[in-house]
Order: structure tokens, then C-alpha cells, then sequence
């Protein structure tokens, strides 16, 4: 459910994005409505609601939310400002690189690795697999994040938009179903009833 929360901003960004172009009046203001920078307000505007939301509800966020957050704040103000796309291109890859530097370092700094802290709660798995995982991970946000900066830049506005939106997602949905056969034989069964 959180994964989803998380997702309603870049949910808006898109369908704002997927908008012509048009001029809306609201209370005597008018505000044009689509395209990337439009999108882009919406993406920021969006996600102070929803982070401001889990904030207040949650009375915190955890440490990849904060980044996230951090993220559109410091990549879409001066896409705005300075109406220049090539700031939110970044946003991407160096979110995925900074989970990559998290996971790195939580090998190192605490008592688990990210991985285990995210899902350990769930499969009681040994150290070495969780050390093991937390490395996979680690690989796969360092070469998500170059596949991001070669969208980004390589490709057209609409292929980066669409990659970025549904690409990781996918890539990321595939990537954590290739981890079940690791992780299948400490997934217990819950007891039935006799």
C-alpha cells in the first residue's frame, strides 16, 4: 500500500504531462494546464500533499521517502524556475544512485542491511542471504540509475516521460519477483487449523 502512496505524484505528473496545453480560469486566475512544466508543478505540488500527508498521519517518514521527497523539491524548483527539463532528467538517476550509496553503507553502518530492514519483518531469512540481497540491490539502483541518465538523455521527451513513469516501475516489479526463488525457502507457511 505505501509503494502506492508513494506513486499518486508521478501518477499526476503524467496525466498532467499527457494534457494539450490550455489555459484554465479558477477564481479569476488563469493557469495554463499540461505539458512538462505544468506536470512538473503538479509532481511538486503533489508530493508535499501526499509526504506532508503520510507526515502528519505517520508522525514520520522513513529514509527513502525523505529522499524522494527531497528529490522533487530540489529537481522540479528549478525546472520550474528556469523552465529547463534537463534538471527533473537528473532526478532519476540520482535518486537510484543515492539508494544504491544507503544500501552500500548500511552494510557497514547498523546492526542489518537496508534489504532485511525492509523485509525482514516478513521472511526470516539468515544474515548471509539479507548480506547477499542488500549487494543485488545495490547493483541494481546503480545500473537503474545509469538506465535512467541514458533515457533521459538519449531519448525523445515522451520515451524518457513514459520510461520514467512505467519503465521503473516495471523493472522494479520484475526485479523483486527475481529475488522470490532466494528468498522461497525461508517464506513460511502459515500453520492451518487442525
Amino acid at each position: 500500500m505505501k509503494q502506492l502512496i508513494d506513486y499518486i505524484p508521478l501518477i499526476i505528473f503524467f496525466i498532467v504531462w499527457s494534457l494539450d496545453p490550455r489555459l484554465v480560469s479558477i477564481a479569476g486566475f488563469e493557469r495554463s494546464i499540461g505539458g512538462v512544466f505544468s506536470a512538473a508543478e503538479f509532481l511538486l505540488v503533489s508530493s508535499v500533499l501526499v509526504y506532508g500527508g503520510l507526515f502528519v498521519t505517520q508522525r514520520r517518514l522513513d529514509k527513502f521517502q525523505w529522499i524522494t521527497f527531497i528529490a522533487v523539491v530540489l529537481f522540479c524548483l528549478p525546472t520550474i524556475i528556469f523552465r529547463n527539463i534537463e534538471f527533473l532528467k537528473w532526478k532519476a538517476p540520482i535518486v537510484n544512485w543515492i539508494f544504491a550509496s544507503v544500501f552500500l553503507a548500511s552494510r557497514f553502518f547498523g546492526e542489518k542491511p537496508a534489504i532485511e530492514h525492509m523485509m525482514g519483518h516478513a521472511v526470516p531469512a539468515p544474515r548471509a542471504v539479507w548480506q547477499r540481497l542488500n549487494l543485488i540491490w545495490v547493483a541494481y539502483f546503480v545500473v537503474l540509475g545509469a538506465v535512467n541518465l541514458a533515457v533521459a538523455l538519449l531519448l525523445s521527451e515522451a520515451l524518457w516521460i513514459k520510461f520514467k513513469v512505467f519503465g521503473n516501475l516495471i523493472l522494479t516489479f520484475v526485479f523483486v519477483i527475481a529475488q522470490m526463488p532466494i528468498l522461497a525457502k525461508y517464506i513460511q507457511e502459515p500453520e492451518s487449523e487442525a
